[in-house]
């Protein structure tokens, strides 16, 4: 009897530490249960199409931010990078018409500007909520003066064979659904199977400690938003496939605070030191999830913004008391 006991004793704290670390599994699950009978046809191809290829583009950012936050930092220039890498990418794409020439030219601009941003961090000694709320503003600027507030579109010659990228499909699975399960699985590698990964938490949770433990700190932080960087150059390509014409005003606009809601939603700790990429992986899942069932509930469109803002909110309060539990 006491065995019995013992086992079944085991299995609801395991069950129970499952459930504290993995919250949004249910999350996910219970939003769901929602969107299907909200929505008929949620389960539908196109549907789910159409989800993915809403959540890819953001999603890869997602993934960047997560180092970011587990770091301990924080970096809202993302939507501007996006702007100014893809505008400048489709200039590349028409002077070369070369796709992949274009593919290098956004990874190594985006790595470029997340190195800028990281060296005012580490190098700088700047809050980074306070380099990336320049670099936001900046990077924006230069895009816009650049583009003389105009689009930056795709020439006729490579429109077509651009476009697919985004829009295609390989056995009936999109193209960025496909890009965004093998970065996000390159990310996950990573961070739970090298050391830089494990370096990345250390720094987050206690910096000091971390110091004293021989991490270089200052370069852990600085590669951090590279990365980052280099994860926004990626999306900063595909959103210009998907689109064809990079208005500079307006491209990337609130991909930030879809970034940090997607990180807040998949059990990241906005304080650091605690993260999965799955769970980011998730979240951006979640969040197109919400704004669809918002739609298919006839909820205004303007009140997205603060639905997310609540989001964000509640999702840190859970982590605060979870952590202080």
């Amino acid at each position: 009897m006491k065995t019995e006991l013992t086992t079944q004793n085991k299995i609801f704290n395991e069950v129970k530490k499952f459930s504290s670390q993995h919250t949004y599994v249910f999350s996910f699950l219970a939003l769901l249960l929602i969107a299907v009978l909200i929505n008929k046809n949620f389960l539908s191809y196109s549907y789910l199409s159409t989800l993915i290829l809403q959540s890819t583009i953001k999603g890869i950012i997602a993934l960047g931010m997560t180092l970011v936050i587990i770091s301990g930092q924080i970096d809202l220039s993302v939507g501007s990078i996006t702007a100014l890498v893809s505008g400048l990418g489709v200039v590349v794409l028409n002077t070369t018409e070369n796709m992949l020439v274009m593919l290098l030219f956004c990874m190594v601009f985006g790595l470029f500007l997340g190195t800028i941003n990281g060296l005012l961090v580490t190098k700088g000694r700047i809050a980074p909520f306070i380099v990336t709320l320049a670099t936001l503003s900046a990077f924006r600027s230069i895009i816009v003066q650049l583009g003389q507030g105009g689009p930056f579109n795709v020439s006729e010659n490579v429109y077509q064979s651009f476009r697919l990228i985004a829009v295609g499909t390989i056995f009936k699975i999109p193209n960025l659904a496909i890009i965004f399960v093998i970065v996000t699985a390159i990310v996950y590698v990573v961070m739970e199977k090298t050391k830089f990964g494990r370096y990345i938490y250390a720094v987050g949770s206690n910096e000091k400690a971390a110091s004293l433990a021989g991490i270089n700190v200052v370069r852990i932080k600085t590669l951090c938003f590279s990365i980052t960087g280099l994860l926004t150059g990626i999306s900063a390509f595909l959103l210009a496939s998907r689109l064809t014409s990079i208005t500079a005003p307006n491209a990337g606009v609130s991909f930030e605070l879809d970034a940090i809601a997607a990180v807040a939603i998949g059990g990241t700790s906005m304080n650091g030191g605690r993260g999965r990429i799955i769970g980011t992986f998730l979240g951006i899942i979640m969040l197109q999830m919400i704004e669809g069932i918002l739609i298919a509930a006839k909820i205004p469109p303007f009140l997205t913004g603060l639905v997310k803002g609540v989001i964000i909110i509640l999702a840190v309060l859970l982590q605060s008391k979870k952590e202080k539990s």
